[in-house]
């Protein structure tokens, strides 16, 4: 039998303030949702959430193997899903965002979509554990609650369908992150990344608790206060599959990264995308919604 190991900490703590103390709510049961600052009420298909704010991370198995998992779970051990139960707005445009990979390691890690609770594993090609050619130095990982449509040829992005997974975060504070970790950030800047025909959206955020958080708002003010921070971000997922033999990566949008109010509105859409594909208006395919 797989080893489990339960991991609880204050930084995968959502906090009770943004939360509201209570359990998971039943099906066809009212909850409250953030929409652009304002409260909504909302049926829980549309907006689900872990209302009791403690969120622990399971691993199942030993790192760097094909049967490590990271599952998470609520106050009673139940297994919950990063993608599905952890909300995603918290208000006043702050978001969750969960580390699937912390700053300077390589090893790919990702949500497994087709898997039920979508633990964290690592990803493998033709049964082989995948690692990037070289570290990714910021945190990156996901927003939860969000979808990229697969069968929506976005207009304004060269007509590119969504890559059928939940948008990326790459997080620029100074601290390491830990897989599973939950963090508080706020968007900054958006990158539209063409990978093999594919819209693969990149939100450049900062965490909250960041020492420098309050300093930056805007795309502007990441040039200001990390120099060179976005043209390396966009370099790095420009050329990370160079080594394996593939092509460069590209970026729509004049190949620069977008504003602040451009990232949310990617934000606010895919999260409606995802609110069609747990209504289940959207085929799931193989996706689990569980």
């Amino acid at each position: 039998m797989a080893a489990t190991r339960v991991m609880v900490s204050a930084s995968n703590t959502l906090t009770a303030s943004l939360l509201s103390k209570g359990p998971l709510r039943k099906p066809n049961s009212f909850s409250l949702c953030f929409r652009n600052g304002r409260v909504q009420k909302r049926r829980l298909f549309t907006c689900s959430a872990i209302y009791n704010p403690q969120i622990q991370t399971i691993e199942e198995g030993k790192p760097e193997t094909l049967d490590y998992r990271v599952f998470f779970a609520d106050n009673s051990g139940k297994k919950v899903s990063p993608w599905h139960d952890i909300p995603l707005h918290l208000g006043d445009n702050v978001f969750n965002f969960v580390v699937e990979i912390p700053k300077e390691s390589s090893a790919k890690m990702e949500v497994a979509t087709d898997e039920q609770h979508t633990p964290i594993k690592q990803d493998t090609k033709k049964g082989k554990l995948r690692y990037y050619p070289y570290n990714i130095h910021w945190n990156y990982g996901l927003l939860p609650q969000t979808w990229e449509d697969p069968s929506f040829a976005n207009s304004e992005v060269e007509g590119a369908f969504g890559d059928n997974d939940p948008v990326d975060v790459v997080e620029i504070g100074e601290s390491r992150g830990k897989i599973g970790q939950v963090l508080k950030v706020k968007p900054l800047a958006a990158l539209a990344m063409i990978d093999e025909g594919e819209l693969d959206w990149k939100i450049v955020a900062i965490s909250l608790d960041d020492p420098r958080a309050s300093l930056v708002n805007d795309v502007d003010d990441v040039e200001k206060h990390f120099p060179g921070t976005l043209t390396a971000i966009r370099d790095w997922f420009r050329d990370y599959k160079i080594p394996d033999g593939k092509p460069a990566n590209r970026f729509a949008l004049g190949n620069k990264p977008a504003n602040k109010d451009y990232a949310l509105k990617v934000i606010m859409e895919t999260n409606e995308s995802w609110e069609k594909l747990v209504k289940r208006s959207i085929d799931a395919g193989e996706l689990s919604l569980v």
